[in-house]
């Protein structure tokens, strides 16, 4: 069974200035500064859940069962989850922070000061 998508878009919608969008045909996207850092499967597929981690991260995490390098977004470190039992909640919450940390970070200076980040 895998966690609602209500779940994952309460989550990701909370934090500053975040978006969602429907792509691809199936998939939820979700975005800061329309820089996406999470995609979830509206429908049945073999990928559910798909964000970015740290390099470090992304070489510890896709040694886990369930967890393998995200299709055409790995080279981004990107990982998609083929279980949702790989994780707990509470990991996948804390990850889909990480990730939405990481793009931001990535956003020019200004655009952080505005949504409430240090340089």
């Amino acid at each position: 069974m895998r966690l609602p998508v209500d779940w994952i878009r309460g989550v990701c919608l909370a934090f500053p200035a975040s978006t969602e969008q429907v792509q691809w045909a199936n998939d939820l996207v979700f975005k800061v500064e329309s820089k996406m850092f999470a995609v979830t499967c509206l429908e049945p597929a073999a990928v559910w859940l798909g964000f970015k981690v740290t390099p470090d991260q992304f070489a510890e995490l896709t040694e886990q069962p369930g967890i393998i390098p995200a299709p055409y977004l790995a080279r981004a470190k990107w990982i998609a989850l083929q279980e949702d039992c790989a994780l707990g909640r509470a990991e996948i919450k804390s990850l889909l922070r990480g990730s939405y940390d990481l793009v931001v970070s990535g956003l020019p200076k200004k655009t952080r000061e505005q949504l409430g980040r240090k340089p």
